[in-house]
């Protein structure tokens, strides 16, 4: 089979390996995605012998390129402004139990394809002047495509005990591509699911977020949890799984609840730490769960318990210690916030409360709130939806006739230290928190002249006199 390679810049590198009298091979994912019709920029060429001259002469030749070279792993890269072009000797690889580093050494373009991680990432196109554009696929790899299948080049086990990271790489493609995976594959998965152990958690997570960031990432988690690999990289995702029934009475299965949240949100934007907080939204259920007679169970405070595991879950996790982090801890603490306005009712306190609290998040917000709803009562969701809709209305008018955007009180502490000469302190704290109060109830005006004053009545009531009244 015969494949067109039509971009100049194949042709440049087939006349330099030539010149070489080097055998060289596209190889991996660009071929993958040249039959799926996926864009790619990445290409990934296989020499039978050293890679760094050749990619070294491809840089020489392309005017505003840059080359860099890795000599530990006999690899080097061209960037051109079009393409990202990575060089790399044929190579055989053995594994040691404890590591997924291997010892590598020179060998053959069927021993290279032979590490290659999946069938459909072991194809390669011939560079070479006499078979140029010509297809090697020695697994099986194009009928995979064709049948969207995810299996293994050679024994899976081997497979991925040498490098377990391939577990999460299989899950991943399948979530990304829509595939399957074949069944001898997925169940050695399953068996080697403890071997994911020795992978570091920066490794595991640069997975999970592709994931994250697919269409549908349900299938990813569906995935993780039936291989058991969930369990053991992300314990308290796993925990949300399962159906409790005491007097005849059951709550949801928090974990399919919260993957078609997720699969919801991800209808209505790309935002990594949004779909993030959209996972967590839940997280503190299985602790905060109890059963009330009389009422059935209930999750009271699940919402900031959630907010309080984000930090500690960021962190086993090895995701940004950030404002991302801080940005999913707010959502997951006021998720449900929007939900008991549209419930019980709503007040302009309660309204500017939610604004101030969300500040330039509030949007954000309403689309976790918008995705939490996975009713499978279509008029129980059209008047929920309605209801959200008149909040999120009402914020809009609140927020535009109290100038609450990204508000802060008109009077700060330093205010309140230099009004008093005192320094910092509970006097200064509990000052501020009654003007900030004050205005949020209605109770005073918006500015800097009546929150001054009613500063200084309430510090009278803690014997304090200001410089000047």
């Amino acid at each position: 089979m015969k494949v067109d390679l039509n971009d100049p810049i194949f042709k440049k590198i087939a006349s330099i390996v030539q010149s070489n009298q080097i055998p060289a091979y596209v190889v991996g994912g660009f071929v993958r995605d040249i039959f799926l019709n996926r864009p790619s920029k990445d290409i990934d060429v296989v020499v039978l012998g050293d890679g760094i001259s050749p990619a070294k002469q491809l840089a020489a030749q392309t005017p505003h390129s840059n080359f860099a070279f890795f000599k530990n792993y006999g690899t080097a890269m061209v960037k051109t402004n079009d393409w990202e072009v990575e060089f790399v000797g044929a190579r055989k690889e053995s594994y040691t139990h404890n590591s997924r580093k291997p010892a590598v050494e020179p060998g053959s373009l069927t021993d290279d394809q032979n590490r290659r991680d999946f069938t459909i990432n072991a194809l390669a196109i011939s560079l070479n002047h006499d078979d140029f554009g010509t297809l090697v696929d020695p697994f099986g790899g194009m009928q995979d495509l064709e049948q969207k299948i995810i299996r293994t080049p050679l024994d899976a086990d081997i497979t991925f005990s040498d490098d377990p990271l391939r577990m999460m790489r299989g899950i991943r493609f399948a979530t990304q591509l829509s595939f399957e995976i074949e069944h001898e594959t997925f169940e050695a998965i399953k068996r080697n699911a403890p071997r994911i152990k020795i992978i570091s958690f920066e490794r595991i997570s640069d997975e999970l977020n592709k994931i994250m960031l697919s269409q549908k990432p349900s299938i990813g988690f569906n995935l993780l949890f039936d291989s058991g690999l969930l369990q053991i990289i992300f314990p308290e995702m796993a925990a949300l799984y399962g159906v409790d029934v005491i007097d005849g009475k059951a709550h949801k299965d928090n974990f399919y609840h919260t993957l078609m949240v997720l699969d919801n949100i991800c209808a209505d934007t790309n935002d990594l730490w949004l779909r993030w907080a959209a996972l967590l939204h839940d997280i503190a259920k299985p602790v905060t769960k109890r059963f009330e007679k009389g009422t059935g169970w209930t999750f009271h405070g699940h919402e900031d318990k959630g907010s309080r595991m984000v930090k500690k879950i960021f962190g086993n996790l090895k995701l940004p210690l950030n404002e991302k982090m801080k940005f999913v801890e707010k959502i997951v603490a006021l998720h449900h916030r929007p939900k008991v306005l549209a419930e019980e009712g709503v007040t302009d306190s309660a309204i500017r409360r939610l604004i101030v609290d969300a500040g330039e998040d509030i949007d954000a917000l309403f689309l976790l709130c918008k995705a939490d709803i996975t009713s499978r009562h279509k008029v129980k969701v059209e008047t929920y939806r309605k209801k959200l809709e008149e909040v999120k209305q009402l914020v809009t008018d609140v927020t535009e006739r109290d100038a609450l955007r990204n508000w802060q009180p008109p009077v700060s502490g330093e205010d309140i230290m230099e009004l008093f000469t005192i320094g910092p302190g509970k006097a200064v704290g509990i000052l501020k928190t009654e003007i900030r109060e004050a205005i949020l109830e209605g109770k005073v005006a918006n500015n800097r002249e009546a929150a001054l004053q009613y500063v200084i009545e309430s510090a009278l009531k803690l014997g304090l006199t200001p410089k000047e009244i």
